[in-house]
């Protein structure tokens, strides 16, 4: 799964090559669902979602409400979509359809169950920044009350974990690489992307156990990726 993760503007060159644009958030080495992300999307005012339309970089609450939700926010989780139920699913299947997006990432938490004991561990791309798979959606306002009057809000599609990963968690974000990541934004049929949606490690990753400080969502400093031990380097699929 994907309940954390760390973004800071070291994302600025990614997001700059996509998009042209700046990184649109700031630094936060400890995102929660719930909170605000920087995500790449198709530019949305392109009606047409165009094959070659332009990228734009964009903020999202990370737990994305669906557009026909009577509140802004469903009490249910929806910060992760399952790919294997995307198509189906009465949230995702319209975003899965029209409104996917990267999220761009510096790295991830996960915590891997040692005993009774939850053991937080950081995993990065062992080079550059981790590109993940998303939807987004845009929730508006129907009457007068004092609620938000949009919200645009994503999630972060999961997949089941690699064999390398499966230490950790038998569920892992869907990472893509560049090429996966151009074929996900275009404006292609949903059953066209199933090949996408297999479980995959398109980078080398490390994956470093980090101290119980990380487990407070309130924590936003560094310390958050400080090791407390050495990291498990797991190779790109395809490389022995």
């Amino acid at each position: 799964m994907c309940g954390r993760m760390s973004q800071d503007e070291s994302l600025d060159a990614v997001y700059r090559e996509l998009t042209g644009e700046p990184f649109p958030g700031s630094a936060n080495f400890n995102t929660a669902p719930t909170e605000t992300i920087g995500i790449v999307r198709r530019r949305v005012r392109d009606p047409e979602q165009r094959a070659g339309a332009r990228l734009e970089a964009s903020l999202a609450q990370w737990w994305l409400t669906p557009y026909w939700s009577k509140a802004p926010k469903p009490r249910y989780a929806t910060f992760n979509a399952k790919a294997e139920t995307l198509a189906r699913s009465r949230v995702f299947a319209d975003p899965f359809r029209r409104r996917r997006c990267l999220v761009p990432v510096t790295g991830f938490y996960e915590w891997r169950r040692d005993g009774g004991r939850r053991q937080p561990y950081w995993v990065r791309a062992q080079e550059g920044p981790l590109l993940l798979a998303g939807l987004w959606d845009r929730w508006r306002r129907r009457d007068g009350s004092q609620l938000p009057r949009v919200v645009e809000s994503c999630a972060v599609v999961t997949t089941a974990a690699s064999p390398g990963l499966a230490f950790l968690h038998h569920r892992q974000p869907l990472m893509l690489d560049r090429e996966a990541a151009g074929q996900w934004l275009q404006p292609l049929e949903a059953g066209a992307l199933g090949a996408l949606l297999a479980p995959r490690l398109p980078v080398a990753l490390a994956a470093t156990p980090v101290s119980d400080y990380v487990g407070d969502p309130r924590h936003k400093a560094p310390r958050c990726m400080a090791g407390v031990g050495g990291a498990v380097e797991v190779a790109a699929d395809g490389v022995p």
